[in-house]
Protein backbone atom coordinates (compact mmCIF):
# COMPACT_ATOMS: atom_id res chain seq x y z
CA UNK A 1 0.00 0.00 0.00
CA UNK A 2 1.17 3.63 -0.64
CA UNK A 3 2.04 6.13 1.62
CA UNK A 4 -0.95 8.26 0.49
CA UNK A 5 -3.15 5.51 0.93
CA UNK A 6 -2.25 4.65 4.40
CA UNK A 7 -2.23 8.13 5.55
CA UNK A 8 -5.65 8.62 4.06
CA UNK A 9 -6.71 5.59 5.82
CA UNK A 10 -5.36 6.59 9.46
CA UNK A 11 -7.02 9.94 9.18
CA UNK A 12 -10.12 7.80 8.29
CA UNK A 13 -9.68 5.67 11.47
CA UNK A 14 -8.42 8.88 13.82
CA UNK A 15 -11.63 10.60 12.63
CA UNK A 16 -13.53 8.05 14.21
CA UNK A 17 -11.61 7.37 16.95
CA UNK A 18 -11.60 11.20 17.46
CA UNK A 19 -15.61 11.02 17.25
CA UNK A 20 -15.89 8.49 19.76
CA UNK A 21 -13.83 10.08 22.28
CA UNK A 22 -16.22 13.17 22.58
CA UNK A 23 -19.36 11.83 22.07
CA UNK A 24 -17.71 9.41 25.33
CA UNK A 25 -17.84 12.95 26.75
CA UNK A 26 -21.09 14.11 26.88
CA UNK A 27 -22.87 10.48 26.71
CA UNK A 28 -23.76 8.33 29.78
CA UNK A 29 -22.75 4.40 29.95
CA UNK A 30 -25.99 3.16 27.98
CA UNK A 31 -27.63 -0.26 28.83
CA UNK A 32 -27.44 -2.97 26.38
CA UNK A 33 -31.74 -2.31 25.47
CA UNK A 34 -30.70 1.09 25.08
CA UNK A 35 -27.85 0.33 22.92
CA UNK A 36 -29.84 -1.75 20.51
CA UNK A 37 -32.53 0.74 20.31
CA UNK A 38 -29.87 3.56 19.34
CA UNK A 39 -28.71 1.11 16.78
CA UNK A 40 -31.99 0.56 15.35
CA UNK A 41 -32.94 4.00 15.23
CA UNK A 42 -30.07 5.15 13.14
CA UNK A 43 -30.34 2.74 10.29
CA UNK A 44 -33.51 4.90 9.27
CA UNK A 45 -31.34 8.19 9.43
CA UNK A 46 -28.22 8.25 6.46
CA UNK A 47 -27.01 10.97 8.02
CA UNK A 48 -26.14 9.31 11.15
CA UNK A 49 -24.34 6.24 9.71
CA UNK A 50 -20.66 6.86 8.23
CA UNK A 51 -20.23 4.56 4.86
CA UNK A 52 -16.95 5.64 4.63
CA UNK A 53 -15.66 4.04 7.89
CA UNK A 54 -17.46 1.42 6.76
CA UNK A 55 -16.00 1.00 3.73
CA UNK A 56 -12.74 1.33 5.65
CA UNK A 57 -13.64 -1.69 7.78
CA UNK A 58 -15.05 -3.76 4.68
CA UNK A 59 -11.81 -3.49 2.64
CA UNK A 60 -9.38 -4.22 5.76
CA UNK A 61 -11.38 -7.52 6.14
CA UNK A 62 -10.11 -8.51 3.62
CA UNK A 63 -6.88 -7.23 3.39
CA UNK A 64 -5.65 -7.14 7.33
CA UNK A 65 -8.62 -8.30 9.60
CA UNK A 66 -6.48 -7.54 12.32
CA UNK A 67 -6.84 -3.83 12.05
CA UNK A 68 -10.41 -3.85 12.10
CA UNK A 69 -10.36 -5.43 15.52
CA UNK A 70 -7.75 -2.92 16.91
CA UNK A 71 -10.53 -0.44 16.02
CA UNK A 72 -12.67 -2.27 18.12
CA UNK A 73 -10.30 -2.35 21.14
CA UNK A 74 -10.51 1.51 20.75
CA UNK A 75 -14.26 1.68 21.01
CA UNK A 76 -14.08 -0.44 23.83
CA UNK A 77 -11.30 2.33 25.66
CA UNK A 78 -13.59 4.94 24.15
CA UNK A 79 -17.23 4.07 24.97
CA UNK A 80 -16.93 1.25 27.07
CA UNK A 81 -18.08 -1.10 24.75
CA UNK A 82 -16.46 -3.24 21.85
CA UNK A 83 -19.67 -3.73 19.77
CA UNK A 84 -20.72 -1.21 16.97
CA UNK A 85 -22.84 1.61 17.69
CA UNK A 86 -23.38 2.56 13.94
CA UNK A 87 -25.09 0.29 11.92
CA UNK A 88 -23.57 1.68 8.17
CA UNK A 89 -21.66 -1.81 8.41
CA UNK A 90 -24.73 -3.76 8.41
CA UNK A 91 -26.65 -1.55 5.77
CA UNK A 92 -23.54 -1.96 3.59
CA UNK A 93 -23.27 -5.74 3.49
CA UNK A 94 -27.03 -5.66 2.61
CA UNK A 95 -26.48 -3.39 0.19
CA UNK A 96 -23.95 -5.70 -1.47
CA UNK A 97 -26.13 -8.75 -0.93
CA UNK A 98 -28.80 -7.67 -2.89
CA UNK A 99 -26.60 -6.74 -5.98
CA UNK A 100 -25.03 -10.62 -5.53
CA UNK A 101 -28.70 -12.01 -5.31
CA UNK A 102 -29.95 -9.88 -8.48
CA UNK A 103 -26.82 -11.15 -10.28
CA UNK A 104 -27.56 -14.85 -9.33
CA UNK A 105 -31.13 -14.43 -9.95
CA UNK A 106 -30.43 -13.67 -13.73
CA UNK A 107 -28.16 -16.31 -13.83
CA UNK A 108 -30.60 -18.92 -12.65
CA UNK A 109 -33.87 -17.09 -15.14
CA UNK A 110 -35.54 -15.69 -12.48
CA UNK A 111 -38.49 -13.50 -13.30
CA UNK A 112 -38.11 -9.96 -11.25
CA UNK A 113 -40.88 -11.07 -8.89
CA UNK A 114 -38.99 -13.94 -8.27
CA UNK A 115 -35.34 -12.02 -7.85
CA UNK A 116 -37.39 -9.65 -5.34
CA UNK A 117 -38.69 -12.87 -3.29
CA UNK A 118 -34.78 -13.90 -3.38
CA UNK A 119 -33.23 -10.46 -2.17
CA UNK A 120 -35.73 -10.55 1.07
CA UNK A 121 -34.91 -14.29 1.13
CA UNK A 122 -30.90 -13.60 1.52
CA UNK A 123 -30.64 -10.23 3.43
CA UNK A 124 -33.76 -11.18 6.24
CA UNK A 125 -33.29 -15.48 6.37
CA UNK A 126 -29.77 -16.26 5.19
CA UNK A 127 -27.79 -12.89 6.60
CA UNK A 128 -30.14 -11.09 9.27
CA UNK A 129 -31.83 -14.28 10.76
CA UNK A 130 -29.05 -16.77 10.85
CA UNK A 131 -26.94 -13.86 11.95
CA UNK A 132 -28.90 -13.31 15.28
CA UNK A 133 -28.97 -17.35 15.72
CA UNK A 134 -24.93 -17.49 15.32
CA UNK A 135 -24.36 -14.51 17.55
CA UNK A 136 -26.78 -16.18 20.20
CA UNK A 137 -25.01 -19.55 19.66
CA UNK A 138 -21.69 -17.76 20.20
CA UNK A 139 -22.64 -15.61 22.90
CA UNK A 140 -23.69 -18.73 25.32
CA UNK A 141 -20.62 -20.85 24.33
CA UNK A 142 -18.39 -18.00 24.85
CA UNK A 143 -19.77 -17.20 28.40
CA UNK A 144 -20.51 -20.55 29.13
CA UNK A 145 -17.36 -22.48 28.40
CA UNK A 146 -14.77 -19.78 27.36
CA UNK A 147 -14.79 -17.31 29.94
CA UNK A 148 -11.39 -17.10 31.97
CA UNK A 149 -14.23 -16.20 34.98
CA UNK A 150 -17.39 -17.46 34.61
CA UNK A 151 -19.07 -16.00 37.50
CA UNK A 152 -18.12 -12.80 37.52
CA UNK A 153 -20.94 -10.75 35.75
CA UNK A 154 -19.14 -7.97 35.19
CA UNK A 155 -16.69 -9.85 32.55
CA UNK A 156 -19.39 -10.93 30.09
CA UNK A 157 -18.87 -10.78 26.74
CA UNK A 158 -21.62 -8.94 25.04
CA UNK A 159 -24.06 -10.14 22.29
CA UNK A 160 -24.10 -7.47 20.10
CA UNK A 161 -20.01 -7.80 19.68
CA UNK A 162 -20.56 -11.74 18.87
CA UNK A 163 -23.00 -10.38 16.51
CA UNK A 164 -20.12 -8.21 15.05
CA UNK A 165 -18.05 -10.63 14.90
CA UNK A 166 -20.57 -12.69 12.95
CA UNK A 167 -21.23 -9.21 10.19
CA UNK A 168 -17.03 -9.39 9.71
CA UNK A 169 -17.00 -13.34 8.98
CA UNK A 170 -19.73 -12.89 6.99
CA UNK A 171 -18.70 -10.26 4.51
CA UNK A 172 -15.33 -11.93 3.75
CA UNK A 173 -17.50 -15.20 2.90
CA UNK A 174 -20.28 -13.55 1.18
CA UNK A 175 -17.38 -11.58 -1.14
CA UNK A 176 -15.61 -15.39 -2.11
CA UNK A 177 -19.08 -17.14 -2.05
CA UNK A 178 -21.36 -14.59 -3.42
CA UNK A 179 -18.90 -12.34 -5.55
CA UNK A 180 -16.28 -13.83 -6.36
CA UNK A 181 -17.67 -16.54 -7.76
CA UNK A 182 -19.98 -14.59 -9.82
CA UNK A 183 -17.38 -14.01 -12.21
CA UNK A 184 -17.11 -17.78 -13.23
CA UNK A 185 -19.68 -18.68 -12.54
CA UNK A 186 -21.17 -19.92 -15.77
CA UNK A 187 -18.09 -22.56 -15.49
CA UNK A 188 -18.99 -23.91 -12.05
CA UNK A 189 -22.46 -24.49 -13.06
CA UNK A 190 -20.97 -26.95 -15.92
CA UNK A 191 -21.64 -30.70 -14.93
CA UNK A 192 -17.95 -31.52 -15.10
CA UNK A 193 -15.23 -32.10 -12.51
CA UNK A 194 -13.28 -29.75 -12.91
CA UNK A 195 -16.73 -27.10 -12.04
CA UNK A 196 -17.59 -29.25 -8.26
CA UNK A 197 -13.35 -28.87 -8.16
CA UNK A 198 -13.61 -25.09 -8.66
CA UNK A 199 -17.18 -24.02 -7.23
CA UNK A 200 -15.80 -26.16 -3.96
CA UNK A 201 -12.61 -24.22 -3.67
CA UNK A 202 -14.82 -21.20 -3.11
CA UNK A 203 -16.58 -22.47 -0.51
CA UNK A 204 -13.49 -23.79 0.97
CA UNK A 205 -11.75 -20.48 1.16
CA UNK A 206 -15.12 -18.78 2.53
CA UNK A 207 -15.32 -20.84 5.33
CA UNK A 208 -11.69 -20.60 6.15
CA UNK A 209 -12.05 -17.20 5.86
CA UNK A 210 -14.91 -17.12 8.29
CA UNK A 211 -13.06 -19.27 10.97
CA UNK A 212 -10.10 -16.94 10.64
CA UNK A 213 -11.46 -13.85 10.92
CA UNK A 214 -14.49 -15.40 13.93
CA UNK A 215 -11.09 -17.15 15.79
CA UNK A 216 -9.40 -13.49 15.17
CA UNK A 217 -12.40 -11.57 17.13
CA UNK A 218 -12.77 -13.76 19.83
CA UNK A 219 -8.99 -14.24 20.48
CA UNK A 220 -8.44 -10.24 20.84
CA UNK A 221 -11.03 -10.61 23.91
CA UNK A 222 -9.29 -10.33 26.89
CA UNK A 223 -12.05 -12.48 28.84
CA UNK A 224 -11.93 -15.44 26.75
CA UNK A 225 -9.50 -18.65 26.58
CA UNK A 226 -8.92 -21.58 23.79
CA UNK A 227 -10.39 -19.39 20.76
CA UNK A 228 -8.77 -21.51 18.45
CA UNK A 229 -11.78 -24.20 18.98
CA UNK A 230 -13.63 -21.79 16.12
CA UNK A 231 -10.78 -23.23 13.95
CA UNK A 232 -12.09 -26.40 14.38
CA UNK A 233 -14.61 -26.68 11.42
CA UNK A 234 -11.75 -26.54 9.03
CA UNK A 235 -10.89 -30.03 9.67
CA UNK A 236 -14.37 -31.46 8.37
CA UNK A 237 -14.62 -29.15 5.81
CA UNK A 238 -11.72 -30.04 4.49
CA UNK A 239 -12.37 -33.76 4.27
CA UNK A 240 -15.91 -32.77 2.87
CA UNK A 241 -14.27 -30.94 0.27
CA UNK A 242 -11.99 -34.30 -0.67
CA UNK A 243 -15.37 -36.42 -0.83
CA UNK A 244 -17.16 -33.87 -2.82
CA UNK A 245 -14.46 -34.10 -5.63
CA UNK A 246 -14.60 -38.11 -5.14
CA UNK A 247 -18.03 -38.26 -6.14
CA UNK A 248 -18.72 -35.05 -8.32
CA UNK A 249 -20.55 -33.11 -5.50
CA UNK A 250 -20.90 -29.87 -6.92
CA UNK A 251 -22.25 -27.54 -4.06
CA UNK A 252 -23.12 -24.27 -5.81
CA UNK A 253 -24.83 -26.32 -8.08
CA UNK A 254 -26.73 -27.15 -4.97
CA UNK A 255 -27.06 -23.85 -3.39
CA UNK A 256 -28.24 -22.50 -7.10
CA UNK A 257 -30.63 -25.43 -7.05
CA UNK A 258 -32.24 -24.74 -3.44
CA UNK A 259 -32.82 -21.32 -4.18
CA UNK A 260 -35.10 -22.20 -6.88
CA UNK A 261 -36.94 -24.87 -5.49
CA UNK A 262 -37.85 -22.46 -2.46
CA UNK A 263 -38.91 -19.73 -4.42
Amino acid sequence: MSTISYAASASIVGSSIQGYRKSDKTSPVLSGAARLHKYLRRIFRKNQMDFEFASWQAFYLLVNPQQVYRNFAYRKQTKNQYARDDPAFLVLISIILTFTAVCFGIVMGLGMKDILELIVWVIVVDFIISGVLIASAMFYLCNKYLRLQPKSHGNELEWAYCFDVHLNATFSLFTILHLAQLFVIKIVLQPLHFSALLGNAFWVLSAASYCYITFLGYSTQPMLQKSTIFLYPMVPIFALFVLSIMINWNWTSNLVYFYQTRL
